[in-house]
C-alpha cells in the first residue's frame, strides 16, 4: 500500500513538474519581494481561503472541459445563490442552514437546466451557459433590487469566515470536495466515461456510453459547484451581492487550463487544477502584496492564460507527430 501510494506521488509530481516548478518560483520571487511578507501562517490561510471558491468551480469546471465543453454560467450563479441564500434567512426568517440549502439548491438547478439542453439538444455549450448566465445574473438582479442583502449571523458566517480549530472553515471545505471530486473522476465508472466521450463523442456512443447522461451529469455538478461557491463567498462578506461572482468563470478556466487540462477535450487530472489554482490564487495574492495596481492583474491573468493555452497547443501539436 505504502510503496503504491509512493508511486503514485512520484507519478503526480513528474507529471506536473512544470507548473510545480512555476508554482515555487513564484512562491519564492514574491516572498523576497520588500516588505510582502507572504511566507506566513495567516497570509498561507488566507490564499486558501481566499481561493476556496476558485477551486470548487475548477473541480466542476475541469470535467467539463474534460468532456469538451465550457460552462459560462458559473460567475452568475455564485451571484444569484448568494443572494437567494442570504435572502431567505434575512427576509424570509428562515434558519441559516435552509439558507444554505436553497443557495446551493438554485446553483444545482441551473447545472440541471444546462445539463439537460445539452444532453439532449445539438446547442453549443457556450451559447447555452451564455443564455443561462444571462438568466442568472438577472434573477440575482432583480430579487436583491441590485443592493446587496446583509446577513451578519454567526451561523451564516460560519461556512465562509469560520474556524475549526486554527483552520478556517472553507479551507476544510476546500479539501472535502477535491478530495470527493478526484475520487468521482478517478475511480467511478462515469468519471472513466467522462474521458470517454470528451475523447471522441461519436466512438464513445457507439461503445454503449450514455453520452447524453454523462453531459447532464458533469453540467448538473458544476452547477452545484457554483452553488456552493457562491454561498461560501457570500458567508465570508457577511452578504449576498449580484457582483460577487463577476469573472470567477474566468478564474476557473484559467486555472484549469493552466493546470494542463487541454481545451480539446479527453485529457486533463484534477492534480494538476489545484496547483492551477493554487497558481492564480499566489498570483492574485502577491500582486497585492507587491502593491500592483488591480487593473494591471487583469493583464496579468489574461497573459497567463494565453501562456498556458500556447503550452497546450504545442503539447497537442507533438502528440499528434
Amino acid at each position: 500500500m505504502i510503496e503504491r501510494l509512493g508511486k503514485g506521488v512520484k507519478r503526480y509530481f513528474k507529471d506536473n513538474l512544470g507548473i510545480l516548478c512555476a508554482l515555487v518560483a513564484m512562491i519564492v520571487f514574491i516572498n523576497f519581494w520588500p516588505n510582502t511578507n507572504f511566507l506566513t501562517q495567516g497570509n498561507l490561510f488566507n490564499v486558501l481561503r481566499q481561493n476556496t471558491p476558485n477551486l470548487l468551480l475548477a473541480c466542476g469546471m475541469t470535467m467539463v472541459i474534460i468532456l469538451g465543453g465550457i460552462d459560462l454560467s458559473v460567475g452568475s450563479i455564485i451571484a444569484m445563490s448568494g443572494v437567494l441564500g442570504a435572502g431567505a434567512v434575512v427576509w424570509g426568517g428562515m434558519p441559516e442552514i435552509v439558507g444554505i440549502l436553497v443557495g446551493i439548491l438554485s446553483g444545482l438547478l441551473f447545472g440541471l437546466f444546462n445539463g439537460v439542453i445539452i444532453a439532449k439538444t445539438k446547442i453549443p455549450p457556450f451559447i447555452v451557459t451564455l443564455a443561462s448566465m444571462n438568466i442568472a445574473k438577472g434573477i440575482a438582479y432583480v430579487f436583491s433590487g441590485g443592493k446587496p442583502i446583509r446577513c451578519m449571523t454567526d451561523a451564516w458566517k460560519f461556512l465562509g469566515a469560520g474556524y475549526v480549530g486554527p483552520v478556517p472553515t472553507p479551507v476544510i471545505t476546500m479539501l472535502v470536495v477535491f478530495i470527493i471530486s478526484v475520487l468521482f473522476l478517478n475511480r467511478t465508472r462515469i468519471g472513466r466515461h467522462i474521458y470517454a466521450v470528451g475523447g471522441n463523442d461519436t466512438a464513445a456512443r457507439f461503445s454503449g456510453i450514455d453520452t447524453a447522461k454523462v453531459k447532464f451529469m458533469v453540467y448538473s455538478f458544476s452547477g452545484l459547484m457554483a452553488g456552493l461557491a457562491g454561498i461560501t463567498i457570500a458567508s465570508r462578506l457577511y452578504s449576498g451581492t449580484c457582483t460577487s461572482g463577476d469573472g470567477a468563470e474566468m478564474d476557473a478556466i484559467a486555472a484549469v487550463v493552466v493546470g494542463g487540462t487541454s481545451m480539446a477535450g479527453g485529457s486533463g487530472k484534477l492534480g494538476g487544477t489545484l496547483i492551477g489554482v493554487l497558481i492564480i490564487g499566489v498570483l492574485n495574492n502577491g500582486l497585492n502584496l507587491m502593491g500592483i495596481n488591480s487593473d494591471w492583474q487583469y493583464i496579468v491573468k489574461g497573459a497567463v492564460i494565453l501562456l498556458a493555452v500556447y503550452v497546450d497547443f504545442l503539447r497537442n501539436t507533438k502528440s499528434k507527430k
